[in-house]
């Protein structure tokens, strides 16, 4: 999760580090299956989860959660595995991913996620370093693709790792055979497996997204987990309390949305799963109070937002709609900040009228009863978290790494700051050193590394990572006011230092950047350079839209040379440079010839972007660039 400052935000008094007490504790003995036993003895016939089947969402019970995790633990037991075995989990988000989360975990298993967009060697590197038992794929196709990549792994090819498939599709083992056997497991066996780690021993294993080189595996214990879980539930009461839904489509791969899911389990909150290809229409059916979404999302759906408006006669609506909402969530910042009163009354007519015009139909497309989007994963535009707030939609940025079991910092209803990304949740300290990095310890920190993860650590940042102290180097800038709300300001490793010796953080530009319509990403370069300069790769889907509204038709390659296209992402880079110094600021740009995609490699299975990656994959951009 990150953030970024707003531009021309008020200078605040600084400190250097900001701590919360714990709100819940947990005795040493529990562990993440912990919660599920609580939440079964305190709701057992309260809805937890609901599937997806053709005939809509089928509600299952936390008695009838727990009765299928248990059925596939016996399973998994019968099966031979042992406490302390890796168990890899190859698929996108679903019913199925959780039951098998829980039952590894009620077997004493160790889960290893990996995403199912990952290749075969980084499914194979991922398997080999942690050592993995058993896998478990969504679907034959999976399957197929973990068998290629243990069949070129020198290091696997001589393992016997049985795949067994979340679905009944292409015979061979499923969940259903698997978990057939275990009826002979006697229940003692299964409470000795269950009960086995307590909350210092390793949960699982996550892998970073390797935007700088091979992904590490972060050890994260039962502490991590369950107490990150029961104090996000008594922080954030609004959010995860009674009636409280929520619609998963991010990846359960990523430690945030693993970690929120978990929170909902400790706190009954009903949990769907969805893709983006079905996510409007389960949106739609699901109807969550809450959701968690990347600000790749929050770009989509107001550009769709404006799109609309544009082909219709209502651009000009949508557009002063926009603006009425940033004004209306600006004078609450402002209220909040006692810097003034809050809306006025005249604010307050305009947006009510827009609330009936624009705000509701943008609500209703979220199902209409969500209230709260929580946004991590990378820096959302203060701009468009505060025309979500003014339209009625409460955005919480939060900030944290796989490092720190996602959240450690986020806002809350009550104590929102727009452009920060929050208070430190309880049990965590948050400091900045006199470099500007950013510090954590507390809950959520990880033991260490992994295998091959900590090896390549040795003797540079990530080895050095874990303090003596306790706190863990982030490798992250940033900043706390006196209120204790922290700004992210860049990476440490991306801070360019140009020919003219200036120090330049990449990401509040590219940050900016990304509020055009038309760019997808951007890359801020400038590193021994003249001066600084920026690579744009445009969306596709919205410079389509874009054109028609002009009555033109224009692929990307097309693009890059097209004097209204350039004339509309220089209106882009010129408001970007507002915000900084004009040492700082982009002087050329040049549109890449193709999309960033995952399968080039371009992303992270997070949909990070690998910036060294594209510097060394788009040279003669990079060099038509400084070239005049």
């Amino acid at each position: 999760m990150a953030g970024g400052a707003e531009a021309g935000a008020g200078a605040q008094e600084q400190r250097a580090e900001a701590s919360a007490p714990l709100l819940a504790s947990l005795p040493l003995e529990a562990n993440v299956t912990s919660l599920l036993e609580d939440r079964v003895a305190a709701t057992p016939d309260a809805e937890l989860f609901s599937r997806r089947t053709e005939a809509g969402w089928e509600p299952v019970s936390a008695a009838e959660f727990h009765a299928d995790v248990v059925a596939l633990a016996r399973g998994l037991i019968a099966s031979g595995l042992d406490v302390g075995d890796r168990v890899a989990i190859v698929s996108a988000s679903s019913y199925g991913w959780a039951l098998v989360d829980f039952a590894v975990w009620y077997a004493g298993g160790v889960p290893v996620p990996v995403y199912e967009t990952s290749s075969p060697s980084q499914i194979a590197y991922i398997l080999a370093d942690s050592g993995a038992r058993r896998v478990f794929v969504e679907n034959s196709h999976l399957a197929l693709t973990v068998q290629e990549a243990i069949s070129a792994s020198p290091e696997l090819s001589s393992v016997w790792l049985p795949i067994t498939l979340m679905t009944e599709d292409g015979g061979g083992s499923n969940l259903r055979s698997l978990a057939g056997p275990g009826l002979g497991v006697p229940a003692q066996e299964l409470e000795r497996h269950r009960t086995a780690a307590d909350l210092d021993a390793l949960a699982t294993l996550v892998y970073t997204s390797g935007t700088t080189g091979r992904p590490k595996g972060c050890e994260i214990t039962h502490r991590n987990l369950a107490l990150l879980a029961v104090n996000l539930q008594a922080y954030l009461p609004e959010v995860v309390g009674p009636g409280a839904r929520t619609l998963m489509f991010l990846p359960l791969a990523h430690v945030l949305a693993r970690a929120v899911q978990i929170t909902c389990v400790a706190a009954g909150v009903v949990v769907g799963h969805s893709r983006q290809s079905t996510l409007l229409d389960d949106l739609a059916t699901f109807r969550p109070t809450f959701l968690l979404a990347v600000p790749r999302v929050f770009e989509k759906v107001y550009a769709a937002a404006e799109e609309r408006a544009a082909e219709g006669v209502r651009g000009s609506v949508f557009e002063r709609a926009a603006a009425t909402a940033r004004e209306f969530s600006r004078a609450l910042d402002d209220e909040a900040a006692g810097r003034g009163e809050g809306p006025g009354r005249r604010l307050r007519l305009r947006h009510a009228v827009f609330d009936r015009l624009v705000y509701g139909r943008l609500r209703a497309a979220f199902g209409g009863r969500v209230s709260t989007i929580v946004s991590g994963g990378s820096a959302l535009s203060p701009a468009l978290a505060h025309f979500f707030r003014g339209a009625g939609l409460t955005v919480l940025e939060g900030y944290g790494l796989t490092e720190t079991t996602a959240p450690c910092t986020v806002n809350t209803p009550q104590a929102t700051r727009i452009g920060t990304v929050g208070r430190p949740v309880p049990g965590t300290t948050v400091r900045v050193d006199p470099s500007g990095e950013v510090l954590v310890k507390g809950i959520g920190v990880i033991r260490a590394y992994r295998g091959a993860g900590a090896a390549a650590a040795g003797g540079e940042g990530p080895a050095s990572a874990f303090r003596e102290d306790g706190f863990f180097a982030t490798g992250d800038l940033g900043s706390l006011d006196s209120d204790g709300f922290l700004t992210i300001t860049g990476r440490l490793k991306d801070v360019l230092v140009t020919a003219g010796g200036k120090n330049v953080a990449p990401g509040p530009l590219e940050e900016a950047l990304r509020e055009s319509e038309l760019v997808a990403h951007a890359v801020v370069v400038g590193e021994g350079r003249p001066f600084v300069g920026a690579l744009l790769a445009l969306d596709g889907d919205q410079l389509g839209a874009w054109a028609r509204r002009r009555g033109r038709t224009l692929g990307i390659a097309e693009a890059a040379a097209d004097p209204e296209v350039l004339a509309e992402l220089q209106q882009a880079v010129d408001a970007a440079n507002a915000s900084v110094s004009r040492a700082e600021s982009i002087r050329r740009f040049m549109v890449l010839p193709r999309e960033l995609t995952l399968e080039d490699g371009d992303l992270t299975p997070s949909l990070k972007l690998r910036r060294q990656r594209l510097v060394e994959s788009f040279p003669q951009e990079l060099e038509d660039l400084y070239s005049a």
